[in-house]
């Protein structure tokens, strides 16, 4: 426990519950939940293990230093004092991302920027070369928080976001965000115990990340790097050691995941993008209008689904498109719970349907609803009868 140190787990709008508990269940300590964020505490095993096996972090942040700042010049001395020799070379690459949340600062790619010519300075100074700037690809990635006048410094252990799990070759216009995906699967409850379908699956992300929480694959495992592996203290043995914990924990999966498109094209690109996950013994797509189609068997089944919202993707008529998601699942999907994320509220009410959950989301800067409806095996009312 000597070894621990704090860490600050980014997410998405209204996933920090599921944050806190993948966090506990992976042996995080004093955790605590805040607006798009979890803080924690580990060692550097558990930065590893909570880089591989989290679903729905988007970056794991390492803090260094906090200290107050005033002004640009403040900060600018606090961040050249920072020993950073210790966490690269001069011959490497850096990035900086920063947030601010402050009246005194309000620009963060100035405060960005103002700290770059810090840590590059301090480099020319003592040691004659600088590092470069490489906003892709760099050695290291530093975070910079500016609340108020609190400026946290942060290395950033995951590098690029952790939605950017590794498996997708061939995207689809306006696909979900793949760390919101999984948070969706997960707020439905659904963890493998029946059959489960995306009719409208696009390039199959729902499915994808279905498939791994199903199976409990590391949503990260494929993965070509981590930010931490740049890091002068990486340790190979023990990440090694972590993934293989991970992979043993894989389970079997009994039942069936279905997709379907009416597109040609982005059934093509699902196909694509689940072989690459190597998911395809799990997953079946095919070519389909969901509002043709029926449930495949009498066995119960979740839907969880992102149907167009005349946003990004554009719907002739909107609403009589979601009438006939609503008249296609009561006529078609009896004994289903059916969850859809959309922007378009006006558009929800088409549906026709009672929702008995609404949640809170973000899907990229759209405030979304995901909803649930249940559709029983006949009508409620003799649903209730019939328990009686």
């Amino acid at each position: 426990m000597g070894n621990n140190f704090k860490m600050l787990a980014k997410t998405l709008y209204g996933l920090e519950e599921l944050l806190a508990e993948e966090l506990r269940k992976l042996g995080a300590s004093k955790v605590e939940i805040g607006t798009r964020n979890v803080t924690f505490e580990g060692d550097t095993g558990f930065m590893y293990k909570a880089n591989l096996c989290c679903r729905t972090a988007i970056k794991i942040l390492k803090p260094i230093t906090a200290f107050n700042v005033f002004t640009e010049e403040d900060l600018y001395k606090k961040v050249y004092a920072v020993p950073w020799e210790e966490y690269m070379d001069h011959s490497g690459s850096l990035a900086v991302d920063a947030t601010v949340f402050s009246k005194q600062f309000t620009h963060s790619k100035f405060i960005a920027l103002k700290t770059k010519d810090a840590i590059v300075d301090r480099f020319r100074d003592r040691e004659g070369e600088r590092p470069d700037v490489d906003l892709e690809h760099p050695t290291l990635r530093i975070n910079i928080h500016i609340d108020r006048n609190i400026c946290t410094v942060s290395l950033d252990s995951s590098g690029k976001s952790l939605h950017k799990r590794g498996y997708k070759v061939a995207s689809t216009f306006a696909p979900i965000n793949e760390v919101l995906a999984a948070g969706m699967i997960m707020l439905s409850g659904w963890n493998g115990q029946c059959d489960f379908l995306d009719p409208m699956c696009g390039s199959g992300t729902i499915l994808t990340e279905a498939a791994m929480i199903a199976c409990n694959i590391p949503p990260n495992l494929n993965r070509d790097e981590f930010g931490f592996e740049n890091w002068p203290d990486f340790d190979v043995d023990l990440f090694e050691l972590i993934e293989d914990a991970a992979l043993k924990k894989i389970r079997d999966f009994n039942f069936k995941i279905y997709g379907f498109d009416k597109d040609e094209r982005s059934v093509k690109k699902a196909k694509e993008n689940v072989k690459s996950a190597n998911l395809q013994e799990f997953i079946e797509i095919k070519t389909q209008d969901f509002f043709t189609s029926e449930k495949m068997s009498d066995k119960y089944m979740f839907l969880v689904f992102n149907p167009p919202y005349d946003e990004r993707l554009s719907v002739d008529d909107v609403k009589e498109f979601y009438g006939s998601i609503g008249n296609t699942l009561k006529r078609n999907y009896p004994g289903t719970q059916a969850w859809i994320i959309t922007s378009n509220m006006e558009a929800l009410k088409s549906v026709g349907l009672r929702p008995s959950k609404r949640i809170k989301l973000y899907n990229g800067k759209l405030e979304s609803k995901f909803v649930k409806y249940d559709l029983y095996e006949g009508s409620k009312k003799a649903k209730k009868q019939s328990n009686a």
